[in-house]
């Protein structure tokens, strides 16, 4: 929890100092996208679920986070949100950016929203709640599929 209110803190602090990207959104506006996620934890997961009173599933979470904050309508599916928006680097990730994994034998079906400090949010699987997980946990690292960072004519 100590983890998470400082990491809270440093994405509102920088979400206060920061400078626009080069291209649309700008740095504050990715800040907010990912503190808005992170305001989502704890909120259970649920199958085909979109809504903050019913549960999400992955790409439910990141729709509405998207939606919410920078009034984004993405796709439905993580699969379709990985072809939106342009390709990342993984070293070039920013707060807000969307990291896609490999979870079931098929490319690109989980995402969730890189947080900073090498983490993201997401709302993992049945029988869970939202959380931040470790880019660098053995188990992301051998099913991430990339990352795309969303600009706002999506």
């Amino acid at each position: 929890m100590k983890y998470l209110t400082g990491l809270l803190l440093s994405l509102l602090l920088a979400a206060c100092a920061s400078t626009p990207h080069d291209a649309p959104p700008s740095s504050a506006q990715m800040n907010e996208v990912a503190l808005y996620a992170l305001s989502l934890a704890d909120t259970p997961y649920r199958y085909g679920g979109n809504s903050r009173e019913n549960g999400f599933d992955c790409s439910g979470f990141v729709q509405f986070v998207y939606l919410n904050t920078l009034g984004l309508r993405l796709p439905r599916t993580s699969a379709e949100m990985s072809r939106i928006g342009s390709h990342l680097d993984r070293n070039r990730l920013l707060p807000g950016d969307l990291v896609f994994f490999n979870t079931s034998r098929l490319a690109f079906s989980h995402v969730g929203i890189y947080v900073g400090d090498g983490r993201f949010v997401h709302s993992p699987s049945a029988g869970k709640r939202i959380h931040v997980a470790s880019l660098s946990d053995s188990y992301w690292q051998q099913r991430y599929d990339g990352a795309r960072r969303v600009s706002v004519s999506n």
